[in-house]
Formats: structure tokens, C-alpha cells, sequence
């Protein structure tokens, strides 16, 4: 036998010994009885053991033989006794509790999917015959167990009643507590547990609306934890939504939620969040938006609850512009604002398996994971700054071409979705990609205006504004934006048609004043003007902002815009 043999079978058994009281081979396999097995004596973890050789039939909730022997475990140890138990009837997690509860262990080898019930069911014992408890119906709710059932025993440790709950799709509370059964009666008076199964699964899927079963796109629940006024809330909400439709995702439902004091730890009381969770699984989403952005320690706090995917307002904004981006600039900015953003948020389960030695040659193939991810992403960091700066120097040497020819520039700025694209494509005829979506445009567009007398201008289209863009993106696209330093003069292009566009004004101001351009020249121009009725209303805006109307998608409208560029470009 070869030395690695030899060394292999070794650390084997000398695993296997240290372990023996959590770990058995069963068939070949290690099973593990989770929980809290301190203090046990060695028979009775042996005889908790041998609950991974039973199997429960098809259609069989459990057999009246696992029932009797998990109460004589739980009697005998004083401790509840459960276990989790697939749809073929295997016993896949046997678990030891105190004598009032069980932990249940992580299922992430048991994902739920897309699926409305998970695939598990747990049957446990009450050593005082309770009846199925408040966080029996949490673990059901969150965990999305086929069905939940409580084996009540009587003073001598002989089984008297089971308690069986499972999920419902109607009714105030999405679950049902059956009626309790002697236990000696399971055989005649249980409903077939496969069938059981199968129609609750079946009518909780049927019950779920605003998407097909088929449609793969991600499912949210949009969420909004604020001290903010209740109106401003509703309007950040609103641009979620909108937010959440340019990145192709179905919403199904929202949660506001006014708070005197935002909860550091999960952003909203613990409780809440679990309701929130339950709801969303029992309308099918997959992920859960919070329009606050979450800190690092929020986002792991609220996944070690959540199992659905969690993203906040930046991540969703920074999702979109990583779809959206497709020139060499676009694409570098975007992926440069993704790492900095994730880097603080790169976590493991602590340092207790690093193996870090420290000092040079130090970190080779010891490193952990966790380091090395964070290392690589700093170095892809530091890769795209070069590039970006290099990216940066090629403006600047199209810039200065374009100051040698004396050709007035024009920057057309905005709210997102304003429709700057669509109407620089309608000025100079050509073919900007246009969308009524979110940040439809993030690539730079540049294009020749020819005015009367033989006077061209370059007109340049930009990013859309948005409040609160995310700090990462904001560094990572200053670049681009100092390009509007260059302009001679600025179109600020409000949706007039959005009850919100005095509050997309103020924000494009703000962006405007941290780049330090609130002393460029600016002329706001009201698109979509054919969008509202009253033409009073728009005479009365107009006039207050000492801005044109227009309507970007009629031709027709902008001879007013372009006599009025024209005196501002020209006034002699």
C-alpha cells in the first residue's frame, strides 16, 4: 500500500473517532444527528441513531412504529425528538431539541426553487401533549415544510395525540391546524399523506397571480422602511416600481412601512420581517427589494433570516446599468461601481479554518477563500481605474479636436426616462437607441446639428439622472459626466407628463452642483407635452422655469426649442 493510502485511511479514523458521537455510517453514507446531543449518554444517542434505518411509505404521514420509537427517544432523554422526511419517505435529518423545542438545521442541499412547497416534512414529539405552538406554524411558514405534525405524548412516554398543520393558499391565515387524532388511529383516520401533499402544493401554486408558472423572470416583493414623510416614501416607491420593470422583474406586491427609528439590524423589527417573508413566499417571489440601501451587516443579518435573494435600491440601479452598457467606457464604469460596491460586503463564516501564515510567501496555496476573493477583486479594481484613466485620455484628445474646429457643444441632461434620446434622434435624424424604460441609454451618444447659415453644432446625449444614485456609480461615472464641463450650453429635458418632475428638477440640479456645473448655462425644455391635456397648465409651468414645451416625438414642435438654442448660442 502507497504512503498516501496509509495517510488517508489514517486521518480517516482518526476523524471518524473524534466525531462519533455527531456522525454514523448508515448504508454507507454518514448520518448526523443534529442539535443539541451534550449530556446525552452514549445508548441514547445510539438509539436516536437508528431512526435514519426507518422509512416512512408514500402515503404515510409516519407509521405508528417511528412514532412509538421517537417517544420512547424523547422519554428516555427528556428532550424532543424530530425529523425531516422527504416525499419518498427517507429520513434525511434526524434532530435532537431541549424539552421545549427543536433547532431546525440549515436546508441549503433542500432549495426551495421555484417550487410552492419545499419537499420536507417535520414530525416531532411535545413531552407535555401541547398542541402545535406558534413557532411550530414560523417554522412551517418560512420554511415552506410540506406539512408539520406534533407527536403529543402522555406522562408515561406513550404517544397520545398527533397534531398535524400544513400551508393553505385562502383564508386570513395562510395555514390550516387539522383537527388532533389518536394517535393509535393514524392508520385509519390519517388522510393519504401523498395526496395531501400533492393538492396543497397544487391550489397554492393556482392561488398565486401576476405571473405564469412558466415565466422565468425573478418575482419581488418591493420594500420601503422610512422616517421620511409618507408622501416622498410613496414617490420613491413609485420609481422603485419603475426601476424594477427596466430590469424585466414582476412585482407582486409592496410593503411601506413608516418607522420613528430604522432598526439597525434587520431595518424593521424582526417579527415584521418575518411576516414579510412569509408573505412573499406565499405569493411565489424569489427576491426581495428594499429601496434603502442596506449596509453590509443588514444584508447578512437579514439573510441568515431570509432565503429569498436580497438586493437594495443601488444593486437594482447597478443591475440595470450592467445590462444597459455597452461601449468600452459604459462597461468598464459599470463593473468598476459593481466591485466597489461588493468588496464591503464579501463575507465568510469567520477566520477559525484561515490558514494564513502572514509574511512574504505567506499566502500561497494557505490562503482562504475569503481572502483571496477580496484580493482579486482589489486587483480588478485597481486594473479598471488604469483603464478608465486611460478611456479618460482619449476624451480628453477628442475634446481638444473638437475645441481646435470652434464647434459649439450642446449636452442634453435629464431625469432618467425623459426622453433625451428620443429627441436627439429626432434633431439630427439619426437612430440613439431608444426605450421607455429606466437608464434606456447609458453609452455616450455624440451627433452633428446643422443650423441656418451654415452653423453646426455637436449635440451630445448623457446618462439619465436619477435621485440618490448610488455613490460607486456616481465616482465611476464622473468621468463621463465631466464631459458636460466642455458644453456650451446644457438642455435639461423634464417629463412634464410625471407628477414627480419637480422633485426629478431638483435632482438633476443637485447632481449639477456636485459636479460643479450649476453656473453652465441651462435651458430646461418640457418634453411630452402632448402627454397632458391642458395646454394652460403647460403655458403656466413654462413660464415659471422660463422653459420651452415640446414633444419630442413630433417634429413639428421643436422649431421653438431650436430658435431659442440658436439666440443662446449665437444672441448677436
Amino acid at each position: 500500500m502507497r504512503v498516501k493510502e496509509i495517510l488517508t485511511l489514517f486521518y480517516t479514523a482518526t476523524f471518524n473517532f473524534q466525531f462519533s458521537t455527531l456522525n454514523f455510517f448508515i448504508g454507507g453514507y454518514i448520518s448526523t444527528i443534529y442539535g443539541n446531543t451534550s449530556g446525552l449518554k452514549k445508548s441514547d444517542i445510539n438509539a436516536v441513531e437508528r431512526i435514519y434505518k426507518r422509512r416512512i411509505p408514500r402515503e404515510k404521514l409516519i407509521t405508528i412504529e417511528l412514532g412509538r420509537y421517537m417517544a420512547e427517544c424523547s422519554f428516555s432523554t427528556g428532550r424532543q425528538i424530530g425529523i425531516l422526511a422527504d416525499r419518498k419517505g427517507n429520513i434525511d435529518f434526524v434532530i435532537v431539541g431541549d424539552s421545549k423545542g427543536i433547532l431546525i438545521p440549515e436546508l441549503s442541499d433542500y432549495p426551495l426553487g421555484r417550487r410552492a412547497l419545499r419537499g420536507l416534512r417535520l414530525i416531532h414529539t411535545h413531552l407535555r401533549n401541547e398542541h402545535i405552538s406558534r413557532d411550530d406554524i414560523t417554522d412551517l411558514s418560512l420554511l415552506r415544510l410540506d406539512a408539520l405534525a406534533a407527536i403529543g405524548m402522555k406522562d408515561d412516554g406513550e404517544p397520545d395525540k398527533l397534531y398535524l398543520a400544513h400551508l393553505t393558499p385562502s383564508g386570513e391565515e395562510a395555514y390550516t391546524i387539522e383537527e388532533p387524532l389518536s394517535f393509535q388511529r393514524i392508520d385509519s383516520d390519517a388522510r393519504n399523506f401523498e395526496e395531501l401533499v400533492s393538492s396543497v402544493e397544487e391550489s397554492i401554486q393556482s392561488a398565486r397571480s401576476g405571473f405564469s408558472v412558466g415565466d422565468k423572470r425573478e418575482r419581488a416583493i418591493l420594500v420601503s422602511v422610512s422616517a421620511l414623510p409618507r408622501h416622498e416614501q410613496e414617490d420613491s416607491m413609485e420609481e422603485l416600481k419603475e426601476l424594477a420593470a427596466s430590469s424585466d422583474i414582476i412585482v407582486l406586491d409592496t410593503l411601506l412601512q413608516r418607522a420613528k427609528q430604522v432598526n439597525p439590524k434587520y431595518l424593521m423589527g424582526e417579527g415584521k420581517l418575518k411576516e414579510l417573508v412569509i408573505n412573499a413566499l406565499n405569493k411565489g417571489a424569489t427576491l426581495l427589494v428594499f429601496d434603502q440601501d442596506l449596509n453590509p451587516s443588514q444584508t447578512n443579518s437579514i439573510s441568515e433570516i431570509v432565503e429569498l435573494k436580497v438586493i437594495d435600491r443601488s444593486q437594482l440601479i447597478l443591475d440595470i446599468f450592467a445590462r444597459r452598457a455597452h461601449s468600452r467606457d459604459g462597461k468598464v464604469q459599470v463593473e468598476l461601481a459593481q466591485l466597489k460596491y461588493r468588496l464591503p460586503r464579501l463575507s465568510g463564516k469567520g477566520t477559525a479554518m484561515s490558514k494564513l501564515m502572514g509574511g512574504i510567501g505567506g499566502r500561497g496555496p494557505g490562503e482562504m477563500k475569503l481572502e483571496v476573493d477580496r484580493r482579486r477583486v482589489r486587483e480588478r479594481i485597481t486594473l479598471l481605474e488604469k483603464q478608465l484613466e486611460s478611456l479618460s485620455l482619449a476624451r480628453q484628445q477628442r475634446k481638444s479636436r473638437r475645441v481646435a474646429q470652434g464647434i459649439p457643444i450642446i449636452s442634453i441632461i435629464g431625469y432618467t426616462n425623459a426622453g433625451k434620446s428620443t429627441l436627439l434622434n429626432n434633431l439630427t435624424k439619426s437612430g440613439t437607441f431608444v426605450e421607455d424604460k429606466m437608464f434606456a441609454t447609458l453609452d455616450t451618444a455624440s451627433r452633428r446639428l446643422r443650423f441656418p447659415k451654415e452653423r453646426d453644432v455637436i449635440i451630445t446625449d448623457t446618462v439619465g439622472f436619477i435621485r440618490n444614485l448610488p455613490k460607486d456609480l456616481f465616482a465611476a461615472f464622473r468621468a463621463t459626466l465631466e464631459e458636460l464641463e466642455d458644453a456650451d450650453l446644457l438642455l435639461h429635458i423634464v417629463d412634464i407628463s410625471n407628477p414627480r418632475h419637480e422633485q426629478h428638477i431638483k435632482s438633476v440640479e443637485n447632481i449639477l452642483d456636485e459636479l460643479g456645473l450649476s453656473e453652465k448655462p441651462v435651458q430646461m425644455v418640457f418634453n411630452k407635452e402632448d402627454l397632458v391635456g391642458d395646454r394652460e397648465i403647460i403655458d403656466a409651468v413654462c413660464r415659471r422655469h422660463d422653459a420651452v414645451s415640446i414633444s419630442a416625438l413630433r417634429p413639428e414642435t421643436l422649431n421653438d426649442l431650436l430658435g431659442v438654442v440658436e439666440v443662446k448660442l449665437w444672441p448677436g
